[in-house]
């Protein structure tokens, strides 16, 4: 899910940008953010960005959010706004611009994932990977993938909640993960969600939840490089 946050605060940049990166975290979906100190330097993207959510603060200096909104309006009626703000005296013309949610500053971590999650509910469910399994099929959306291990001809697929071997090869899993962006073969034996990585170091990977899994010397260099743009998209939003 690619957001864009428009606020002239960097402060308040950064700590949506901390709420938003843990939201992505825990519900398992790959987000990137990128920062904009002003409506138009967000205008200056829009052309070539195309973004799923949309957070701006109302107040701003001659392009305030709410302008910003109607602009955007006029080109893509579709995309969610929410707005961010220290007053809720702009709350009725955020029904003019069908405004997702509108929320005060200072912003609650707990009320901004409530609104994420409603607006999840709302959109199309992600496409679902079939999975044949011993026992039948999986189906499950590669974002809930942590990683993969191979297993003579099967592989061991393993999620936050559990490991299920399935009668796929590693080959095989390779091209059907190989050409998401999130995925990065570490060992010849593992199939790793970048996402889900917490450190690299020369001789293992570790997970968010502590596992460790080996990487290769030959594919050492490769790993580390999609881990750091993958780092930078996450944790370095793009200011204009």
């Amino acid at each position: 899910m690619k957001i864009a946050v428009c606020d002239d605060e960097e402060v308040q940049c950064v700590l949506l940008s901390d709420y938003l990166k843990e939201w992505g975290k825990r519900r398992g979906i790959f987000t990137e953010i990128s920062c904009f100190p002003s409506g138009e330097s967000f205008l200056f993207s829009w052309e070539e960005d195309a973004f799923d959510l949309l957070i701006f603060d109302i107040e701003m200096g001659a392009l305030s959010g709410m302008s910003l909104a109607g602009k955007i309006r006029k080109e893509n009626e579709d995309i969610p706004i929410l707005f961010i703000t220290g007053y809720d005296q702009y709350m009725a013309q955020g029904y003019e611009v069908a405004a997702l949610h509108y929320l005060l500053k200072p912003v609650h971590k707990e009320k901004l994932f409530e609104v994420l999650d409603g607006m999840l509910r709302r959109r199309k469910p992600e496409e679902k990977l079939v999975f044949p399994a011993m026992e039948g099929h999986i189906l499950l959306p590669a974002c809930q993938i942590w990683y993969v291990e191979a297993m003579g001809h099967d592989c061991l697929l393993c999620t936050a909640e559990e490991k299920r071997q399935i009668r796929i090869s590693m080959g095989e899993m390779l091209k059907r993960l190989g050409d998401k962006k999130e995925f990065v073969q570490c060992h010849r034996s593992y199939l790793v969600n970048l996402q889900h990585i917490s450190a690299i170091a020369r001789a293992e990977i570790v997970l968010d939840d502590g596992t460790k899994l080996p990487i290769s010397r030959r594919m050492y260099r490769e790993v580390n490089e999609a881990f750091i743009r993958n780092y930078k998209r996450h944790d370095f939003p793009n200011t204009l």
